[in-house]
This record gives structure tokens, C-alpha cells and sequence, in this order.
């Protein structure tokens, strides 16, 4: 069985399509499948809108991304898990790959990423190089990461000791496992963060975690790129 799990917080407005776009990559595939969404403190119908599209809903109230990641894993009926954002698609290609990839003998990976709608120039210039070095460091984009269960198991989840890079966390706590492979198909993410936050806001946040490494994730204070209250998304 695959089991998406998908960690949310107020993601009314666009969790349906994202579930949507799993039951349709995992029905063309043909493989069992399940959904789990891990509602961390919603106040909204993130919930409500989980459950009519079929997945189960796991309730926690931690706000770090880390610990929703893991709750949904534990109540994992499949042996391939596929964490996917809430705001983010997914589609038959880029699953299949990622079931190919395990299938060979991977412990698992992550894939290229596109940002819906329109986003900023300076972000459109600099995202291939993003993907790229992603790619080359091994590294999964934190809007999808795939791994086997035992994998998962093997290294303990997700830290929850951070509050935002868990992804790299993870990723180089698999690598330690076996294969890790970052796929070139490509899930697509919402933009609205690169579309709300000016790019000095990005900057700043980015350049002090790359200053203060480790220590700059381990405290929700100062990342709130990742948990202020949402921005009005100036594109949509």
C-alpha cells in the first residue's frame, strides 16, 4: 500500500485540490493507497474538507511541521510513504517515479519542484539553481519526500527537535540508510510565500539559518516564513 500523509494547519483554500491530485496519480497507477492528513491546531475547515475527499484525520496540536509529519506516519498503514504538502500537487508521473525508485532499491528521495501562478522574477531566475543543487546535494524539497517505512522507522522520523528544514534533516538521515534519490519529474507548489514575503524578507531568514546553522531551526522564534499567521496571497 502507499500512504500519502499530509501535514496542515489552516489549509482550507487549498488542501482539496491537493488530495484531489493524489486519488487521481494513485487510481492511474492502480496501486492500493491511503490518505492521511495530520491537522496540527487548524482553526478553519482543513478538517472538515480532509474527511469529504477520504482521508482519515489525525488531530495534534504541536505547530511544528516535524511532529505532523510524524503523526501521520505512525497511524501508516503502507509500507511506501509519500509526504506531501498540503498546498502542493502531485501527479501520476512524479509518483510512479517515486514508486520506481523504491521499488530499485531506494531508501528514498524527493523530486523537482515548479511554483504554481506567478511568482516573482528574482525567484523565477534563481529556482533552477535551486533545483539543481538540491539535486546534486541530494537533498528533498521540504513539499515532498518519499521513503520506505522501514527507512522511516530506521532513523526515528522526522526531528523534532527543529522547527523548519526538516526535509534536510531527513534527507541526510536516510542517505545513512542506503539510496537516496531526488527524482527530475516535479511536483508543483504553491507560490504564495514568494508572492507575500518581499525577497529581503526571504533573505534575511535564509541568510541568518545559513549563519546560525542548526541552532536558527531549533526555536520557532524568528521563522516566520514557516508559522506567522498567513499572509493574504497578493496573486490569488
Amino acid at each position: 500500500m502507499i500512504t500519502f500523509v499530509v501535514p496542515a494547519h489552516n489549509e482550507e483554500a487549498l488542501i482539496g485540490a491537493s488530495l484531489r491530485a493524489m486519488h487521481a496519480a494513485a487510481s492511474a497507477i492502480g496501486e492500493s493507497y491511503e490518505l492521511i492528513v495530520a491537522d496540527d491546531g487548524s482553526t478553519d475547515r482543513t478538517a472538515g474538507i480532509a474527511r469529504e475527499h477520504g482521508a482519515r484525520v489525525v488531530s495534534i496540536a504541536s505547530r511544528q511541521i516535524a511532529a505532523a509529519r510524524n503523526a501521520g506516519a505512525r497511524v501508516a498503514q503502507g509500507e511506501r510513504l509519500l509526504f506531501v504538502d498540503a498546498d502542493t500537487l502531485v501527479d501520476e508521473a512524479v509518483v510512479r517515479a517515486a514508486l520506481r525508485a523504491l521499488d530499485a532499491d531506494a531508501v528514498g528521495g524527493g523530486a523537482a519542484v515548479h511554483f504554481e501562478g506567478t511568482i516573482p522574477r528574482w525567484a523565477e531566475l534563481l529556482l533552477p539553481a535551486f533545483v539543481w543543487a538540491f539535486r546534486v546535494l541530494g537533498i528533498a524539497a521540504g513539499c515532498f519526500l518519499f521513503c520506505t517505512r522501514r527507512a522511516f522507522e530506521a532513523v526515528g522520523g522526522f526531528d523534532e527537535t527543529v522547527y523548519a528544514a526538516e526535509e534536510i534533516f531527513m534527507s541526510r538521515a536516510l542517505k545513512r540508510q542506503g539510496r537516496f534519490v531526488v527524482l527530475r519529474e516535479a511536483v508543483t507548489t504553491s507560490g504564495r510565500k514568494l508572492r507575500a514575503y518581499s525577497p529581503w524578507e526571504i533573505l534575511r531568514m535564509m541568510t541568518r539559518i545559513a549563519l546560525r546553522g542548526p541552532s536558527a531551526v531549533r526555536s520557532r522564534a524568528e521563522l516566520g516564513l514557516w508559522y506567522d499567521d498567513r499572509r493574504r496571497d497578493p496573486g490569488g
